[in-house]
């Protein structure tokens, strides 16, 4: 088998395409990667996340099941449940519309879509963990830069779920966006209502930011 190289990081700019152009761009680029590029991205984004220091006390992560493209976490999570980490899948909140509470993802876990058809662990009372009591996450990425600037599908829900670790920093889990390495552009605008990441992993490298201070 020849040896796999990830396709080139996409150089672009907001003068050149809108938000929406460049989400557009960006989704179908990665829906074109064959079974066997994703396969291979996978693995290596395993590594890279094996040796992310955020990542290295994490018990309690909240993560994805990919789907239109996004790079699979499978891999990481087969590994790291070995080594005792336990998994959390997003479920939509029935009640505080646009925001996500965390609910244990395992083997045998029963799962239904939700309104996007992603799919999701039954919204349960006696099955849940505050976002606040997660020691990580990771959550897939539509493009990012390498000042933590990122873009997401646009429904804000991890931004309205994760706000609190603005004023409170301390109790906030490590936000980990997760990419194709393709999928960094030149730079993106950072509005005031996007929570800044601690990290982006990608198949090729690990980029980690700075978080600013509350004011």
């Amino acid at each position: 088998m020849s040896k796999f190289v990830p396709p080139q990081p996409f150089e672009s700019h907001p003068d050149n395409l809108n938000r929406s152009q460049l989400r557009k761009h960006l989704r179908q680029r990665r829906r074109s990667l064959s079974f066997e590029e994703q396969m291979q991205a996978s693995e290596y984004l395993a590594l890279n996340l094996l040796k992310n220091p955020d990542l290295h006390r994490a018990r309690h992560v909240a993560v994805y099941l990919p789907n239109d493209g996004e790079i699979d976490p499978h891999l990481y999570m087969d590994i790291a449940r070995r080594k005792g980490v336990n998994f959390y899948l997003p479920v939509l909140h029935p009640i505080h519309t646009g925001k996500l509470v965390f609910s244990p993802y395992y083997d045998g876990v029963e799962l239904t879509a939700n309104r996007f058809g992603i799919p999701e662990p039954a919204f349960s009372k006696g099955l849940r963990r505050p976002a606040w009591a997660l020691d990580a996450v990771l959550f897939p990425l539509v493009g990012f830069d390498e000042n933590g600037g990122r873009l997401g599908m646009g429904g804000g829900f991890y931004d309205r779920t994760f706000a609190f670790s603005r004023l409170r920093p301390r109790l906030a889990p490590k936000l980990i966006g997760l990419a194709h390495d393709f999928q960094k552009v030149k730079a993106l605008p950072i509005e005031p209502w996007d929570v800044p990441l601690h990290s982006v992993v990608t198949d090729r490298r690990c980029y980690r930011f700075r978080r600013s201070a509350p004011a």
